[in-house]
Parts: structure tokens; sequence; C-alpha cells
């Protein structure tokens, strides 16, 4: 009996494993086209989101060295000075208590510098980023991101 056994076993065949159907890749890639096409948008709509954030937290410490500035001389920097005042003394001002940011100026999220005026048409100083697009106006990202 054990004899018969172990013919008949070894005349059945093993089938190799064949690995996945092309069906069954198609339907994964279908899968993972879907959620990309539902997550990826969904993701970059935030980047957005935060860079806005980023630009009125950079703002916001913007307004807080020019206050520091003013407190110090008794003005805020000219036009011509800039917002390099608040890293560099500016010629003829002996009061200039600086630096008030600890490094450079920086550029707003999209690689634009901010752009300061003064006098301000809704303050005693306009500081603003021109948003993605970098052109005054605009609707979204491409929004001005403003100090009032």
């Amino acid at each position: 009996m054990t004899k018969t056994i172990s013919v008949v076993r070894s005349q059945r065949r093993v089938r190799p494993v064949a690995g996945f159907t092309l069906l069954e890749l198609l339907v994964v890639m279908v899968i993972i086209g879907l959620l990309a096409g539902y997550v990826g948008p969904k993701y970059f709509s935030q980047i957005g989101k935060s860079e806005v954030k980023a630009t009125r937290a950079q703002i916001d410490a913007l307004d807080k060295a020019l206050g520091q500035y003013r407190l110090d001389t008794g003005h805020y920097p000219a036009q011509d000075q800039g917002l390099a005042a608040l890293i560099v003394r500016p010629t003829n001002e002996p009061r200039w208590d600086g630096p008030y940011l600890m490094k450079e100026v920086p550029l707003d999220p999209w690689g634009n510098r901010y752009v300061y005026k003064i006098p301000g048409e809704h303050g005693d100083y306009d500081l603003l980023s021109y948003g993605k697009d970098g052109q005054p106006g605009g609707e979204g990202e491409a929004a001005d991101i403003k100090n009032w």
C-alpha cells in the first residue's frame, strides 16, 4: 500500500506558480490611478494653503521687526532703505540698535521680494506679497497677502 501511494504522488504534476496575470496587474494599476487622481489634487491644494500661511507669518514677523525699529529710531525705514534697514545700520542712524531680524530679509514662499511702501496707503507703511503670480491683484493663491 505504501508503494501505491508514493507512485500516485509522484505522477501528480505540481504546477509552478506563474505570478500575476495581466488582468490582475491592470486592476491594480487602475486602483492606483484612481487613488492618485483623488488624493493628488487635495495634497497640492494643501501645499498652496501652507505657502499662504507661511507668507502671513513672515509678514507678521517683519511687522514686529519694523515696530522694534520704530521704537529705537523714532521712525520707520525710508523707502530707499527698505527692509534691508532691519539688518544693516542705515547711514546717519545713530539710534539704530539692530539687527532686528535673525537672518536676511526672507523672500516670500514663491521667491519674490516683499513690497515695502512708505508712506502707506493703509497705514504708516504697507507691506505685502503679490502671491504666487508675483503680480498685483489676483485670486486664490495668486491673491495679494497684506499687513492690513
